[in-house]
């Protein structure tokens, strides 16, 4: 049925109207070309102006939300990482369920995220049996068909887009303390709380004052320092409260530390750049689309994006009323920059670091004077958390690692 506006009122009466230019369009199948009047499967056709709408680095990402039946799940927000397509849902268990790609006419087991979405004249998703029988078993999970762009009948035609956009976290963190302050009082109260029975309950307060302090800062539970205080005094006071005589920033005379923001430092955002130039024709004998593109999608954590090359020539020649040449060529070059270890509880994850780092700990190394140091190689020296240590700069927090330095240093 055809799409149709109607005027918001108390009472709406509305009649539907059939879309016969829908029903004469004409969708690419499995073998050939075919009306929508005339086709009996169950398919979908997803056209290059919604393609063109959406700014994606893989193809599988524009087909979420466009076709009944089709789920696509994206693992992780790794820039040009495939997404993971299931038509109809999973047919086994143990073996693969991803549909089968075809592209102009060709099954395709090279990487999606090679092909241009500039250069998609059309996707047809098949999705039940009947549809998908041409290619046997390799498309009894489904078959999406892609359709690249040709020449359309007169002049040359020379078209050029260029787009532009900022990658950021989409979604929030949770609510944690963020004030070293705050995530010291707290945890004193657990340590001073717990030691209830040993001297709060003999009546020397001082003592347990004391003892919550100085564990607090050992190795066993925070074990930093981050704090000046007036010498013969506690960081926390006997009310449980940040000393007010306590500036932020500790120095032991080698090292200075000073907290960090980690999700700060670990999430930026950044630059998604993409051009395309393609010229295209057609004569009553000749075809021909040819194209160049340039991608840059920089991911929102450090060293990682996806870049990507390509070029495409497809044109045919009529020689002969009985003789017809074709060619269809393409060219992709792609760099995809991200970590191997990113998922879980893994100490390289850096999402999971960022999610249950102390709001006291610092991510660099500074020197005596605050200054964030420097190895012999020029590279930022990163806090790594000394574990199994009494003196300042020993965390349990993934102890003896730090995430954001294994991204920036680890060679890729």
């Amino acid at each position: 049925m055809a799409t149709q506006e109607v005027p918001v009122k108390a009472n709406l009466n509305i009649v539907l109207k059939s879309d016969t230019e829908q029903l004469e369009e004409v969708m690419v199948v499995a073998y050939g070309t075919a009306k929508k009047s005339a086709f009996t499967g169950s398919a979908a056709t997803i056209k290059n102006e919604k393609i063109a709408t959406r700014q994606t680095s893989n193809v599988t990402n524009a087909l979420a939300g466009q076709v009944a039946g089709v789920q696509t799940t994206s693992n992780n927000g790794q820039p040009g990482k495939d997404a993971e397509v299931r038509i109809r849902g999973i047919g086994s268990i143990s073996a693969s369920n991803k549909p089968l790609y075809v592209v102009d006419g060709v099954p395709y087991d090279g990487e999606i995220s090679a092909i241009s979405t500039s250069d998609i004249e059309s996707m047809t998703v098949l999705k039940d049996a009947a549809s998908n029988a041409l290619y046997g078993a390799r498309g009894a999970n489904g078959v999406i068909l892609i359709t690249t762009k040709r020449g359309k009948s007169g002049e040359a035609r020379v078209t050029f887009d260029a787009k532009w956009g900022v990658n950021k976290r989409g979604v929030p963190n949770y609510e944690t303390i963020t004030d070293p302050a705050t995530f010291y009082e707290l945890n004193y109260s657990s340590i001073y709380n717990a030691d209830l029975k040993g001297y709060a309950a003999a009546g020397d307060l001082a003592k347990a004052n004391a003892y919550a302090n100085q564990a607090m800062l050992s190795s066993t539970y925070l074990g930093y320092q981050v704090y000046s205080i007036p010498q013969g005094q506690q960081l926390i006071g006997m009310d449980g409260k940040l000393n007010p005589n306590a500036t932020l920033g500790y120095s032991d005379g080698t090292y200075y530390y000073t907290p960090d923001n980690w999700s700060d430092e670990i999430f930026e955002n950044n630059l998604r750049q993409e051009y395309n130039l393609s010229i295209s024709g057609a004569t009553e004998k000749m075809n021909y689309y040819m194209s160049a593109g340039y991608l840059d999608d920089k991911g929102i954590v450090p060293n990682s994006g996806f870049q990507r090359y390509s070029a495409r020539l497809k044109a045919d020649y009529q020689v002969k009323p009985w003789l017809k040449m074709e060619g269809n060529v393409s060219f992709t070059h792609y760099d995809s920059r991200e970590q191997d270890t990113e998922g879980g509880t893994s100490n390289a994850n850096i999402f999971y670091a960022s999610n249950i780092m102390g709001a006291i700990y610092p991510m660099y190394v500074r020197d005596a004077q605050g200054n964030i140091m420097v190895d012999n190689r020029g590279f930022l020296r990163y806090d790594y958390g000394k574990p199994g240590q009494d003196s300042n700069g020993s965390r349990n927090t993934i102890p003896n690692a730090n995430p954001l330095a294994s991204y920036m240093l680890d060679k890729m």
